[in-house]
């Protein structure tokens, strides 16, 4: 079956239809941060090493990072972040930009195999992305627009994503360094967000045989409780068979939906990972009853 292999210097982290779902942290962002784009603009990262130490120690697997603030410096302030995330944790990044300059100079200071996010099906950013991707060895989220914008017809998306697969096969990566993201839009303005990720999912795993992933948040946009709409999409999305989503571990409801699924889908053999994470510990007079059991058992 498909895996996607992305790496630092000393960890590997392997998306694939067998494997338990992949968390990559969504927080390393400016967009819609103020306070964190003032402080990346002035060369001030200390929130950047905040957010990444806190995702990693929630549980992410691997960490987005993107530099996208107008009028700056973009591809100077996205080398400096990943330069500084590789110094203060292991876990691999995805690359996160608009502007193939940022993304070339993110590629060129990192350690390891990346994630490349993101490629489109507009000619252009093909033209310009993929050879990039190949250059470094990279991976790359494929998303499932082009020059048309974003079909609500869940066949036009999947048709943009196989073409982006097709692409990057003439370029020599392979389907598995290709990880396609349908495109999550907001439930709360296209009742049918869902279901039609659900079925582009499938296709995608049963035809082109592809890791997926997404920004999951963005189906909840402007809805109340956005992280119990989050944990919805996330239970369901992981059954249709999505191996992976760009969101943020800090929400407990987030992760315990995660981990859930991992058991149902049969990846978390006899129930390991949420045992560790749910068990609750026993009381210390409790522990020191079964620690006397035990003696008496021994010394009998």
């Amino acid at each position: 079956m498909t895996e996607t292999v992305i790496a630092s210097a000393t960890r590997e982290v392997r998306i694939g239809f067998d494997r338990p779902f992949v968390i990559i942290g969504e927080r390393i962002n400016p967009t819609g941060r103020k306070i964190l784009a003032e402080e990346m603009s002035k060369g001030d990262y200390s929130r950047v090493e905040a957010d990444a130490l806190a995702q990693v120690e929630a549980g992410a697997h691997m960490l987005d990072v993107n530099a996208g603030i107008p009028l700056a410096d973009e591809p100077a302030i996205l080398a400096d972040c990943v330069k500084l995330v590789q110094s203060i944790t292991d876990v691999p990044l995805s690359i996160d930009s608009s502007i193939v300059a940022a993304l070339e100079a993110g590629l060129a200071v990192y350690k390891g195999k990346a994630l490349v996010n993101s490629v489109t099906g507009e000619e252009e950013r093909l033209e310009s992305v993929l050879p990039l991707v190949k250059k470094h060895g990279a991976a790359v989220v494929a998303i499932s627009n082009d020059e048309t914008g974003i079909s609500e017809d869940p066949d036009v998306r999947f048709a943009v994503a196989k073409k982006i697969v097709e692409r990057a096969a003439d370029y020599g990566i392979p389907r598995e360094d290709v990880v396609v993201d349908p495109l999550v839009m907001p439930i709360g303005a296209i009742n049918s967000a869902g279901k039609q990720v659900f079925h582009i999912v499938r296709r995608l795993r049963e035809e082109l045989q592809v890791n997926t992933t997404c920004g999951a948040s963005n189906v909840s946009f402007g809805l109340p409780n956005r992280n119990g709409i989050n944990s919805a999409f996330l239970t369901m999305a992981i059954g249709a068979g999505m191996t992976s989503a760009i969101t943020s571990p800090m929400h407990a409801e987030v992760m315990q939906a995660v981990l859930g699924a991992n058991v149902m889908m049969g990846h978390d053999p006899d129930c390991t990972n949420w045992i560790r994470k749910y068990r609750e510990p026993a009381a210390d007079g409790e522990q020191r009853r079964r620690g006397g059991r035990r003696r008496r058992r021994r010394s009998g």
